[in-house]
């Protein structure tokens, strides 16, 4: 794989399409872009896709130090200042209107976590004191509100009372805690204190990793559970490939950040275990599988899945130069989303979701507060770096 075949991606398809969509008139970026291209101008933004184009171009200006990335950058932070974020409560809200005037006014942790993570990443891009003052802020919204003797809670209400967790709960289960919040509460940690060094932060990083290992991390299956009660008992028998093969790099660049060398020896255990067990039981030969449920594959095919995939088994091959079967599934995936994630209309991104027989889904929509420029444009930046530093 070349460098040059992720810069095109980046530059000629995923930066084109989100600069498309900068709500000029209202502020932030359009919510809302059906499978026909069509966009929803009066559809609600989300404070997860907002914070999501935040981090989106602030990397890609770090990447690149093109002023024009920086511009975007700009104009999504001032959309979560100014719209996102509660005045009179503080944190920020699930979605707004195409006004920015608040529309479902809920309080999760999910969220939070992706404020945290732009706000940290916008702040190493722009030296922007009024976000590094905010990213603060959010930080000990999650510590303080959000956690609890057991871990971090996650869906609150306006004025932060605890309330059911349906904006992270799926397979037919109600979860109180979720190994997908954990990761990105880690993930936004990470960012946190590899840019600020807050030593609080650093600990917090340790308390998740003593969760990872000891709560999440499920060694007779060699996966993490998904769906937990209060204590972090499993409540569903399902495995998330994406979320696991995303992790082990994840959870890898959190060790980095730290450099504890008795602590990384622990937990690559964790990591490598996953990425073995994901590439055995779930690549195809061309893809990755979705999740499997109750022993049952889904294998739809998710585009941050595929995304995800890329750099973890890339990240695997980093480790282990020798297992060139890690190598060969990353570029292999590559070439998969090349031939058929990728949409070749000309005002296209990526695709949601394909059949296993690479027939994009109707239904899904190209763009919602859900689907941004954070997986793949993630995985062109994280690539591009990783071979540079490898040349």
């Amino acid at each position: 794989m070349k460098t040059e075949d992720f810069r095109l991606q980046l530059d000629e398809k995923i930066i084109p399409y989100w600069n498309r969509l900068k709500d000029e008139a209202n502020g932030g970026f359009y919510g809302y872009v059906g499978y026909d291209l069509n966009v929803d101008k009066e559809a609600v933004k989300g404070s997860i896709l907002n914070s999501r184009i935040l981090w989106f171009y602030s990397n890609t200006y770090l990447l690149e130090e093109k002023a024009e990335l920086l511009t975007y950058a700009d104009h999504a932070f001032a959309f979560l200042r100014d719209a996102f974020w509660d005045k009179e409560y503080g944190g920020v809200y699930w979605t707004v209107n195409d006004d920015g005037s608040p529309a479902d006014d809920t309080k999760h942790i999910y969220a939070h976590a992706f404020a945290l993570y732009s706000l940290s990443s916008y702040y190493a891009a722009s030296h922007n004191i009024e976000a590094l003052e905010l990213a603060e802020k959010v930080y000990q919204i999650i510590e303080e509100i959000g956690r609890d003797e057991y871990g971090y809670q996650e869906g609150f209400t306006r004025e932060f009372v605890l309330k059911d967790n349906k904006e992270l709960s799926e397979n037919g289960v109600e979860a109180q805690k979720t190994m997908n919040t954990l990761l990105h509460v880690f993930e936004a940690y990470t960012e946190f204190y590899r840019v600020t060094q807050n030593p609080a932060a650093r600990n917090s990083l340790y308390d998740i990793f003593e969760l990872i290992s000891d709560k999440v991390y499920n060694p007779a299956l060699r996966r993490q559970e998904v769906f937990f009660d209060e204590k972090w008992n499993s409540i569903l028998d399902l495995h998330s490939y994406g979320h696991d093969i995303e992790a082990t790099w994840l959870i890898d660049r959190g060790l980095e950040v730290l450099g504890d060398a008795e602590l990384t020896k622990k937990i690559h255990v964790i990591t490598d275990d996953l990425a073995d067990k994901v590439l055995e039981r779930a690549f195809t030969g061309e893809y990755l599988l979705n999740e499997c449920e109750k022993g049952v594959d889904d294998e739809t095919v998710i585009w941050w899945v595929q995304a995800e995939s890329v750099i973890g088994f890339m990240n695997a091959y980093e480790k282990y130069p020798d297992r060139k079967e890690y190598e060969q599934a990353s570029e292999q995936i590559w070439n998969y989303i090349l031939a058929n994630v990728v949409d070749a209309r000309a005002d296209g991104e990526w695709f949601w979701a394909l059949d296993s027989d690479g027939v994009p889904i109707k239904t899904h929509p190209v763009t919602d507060p859900w689907k941004g420029p954070y997986h793949n444009g993630r995985m062109c930046i994280e690539m591009i770096r990783r071979i540079e530093h490898a040349s």
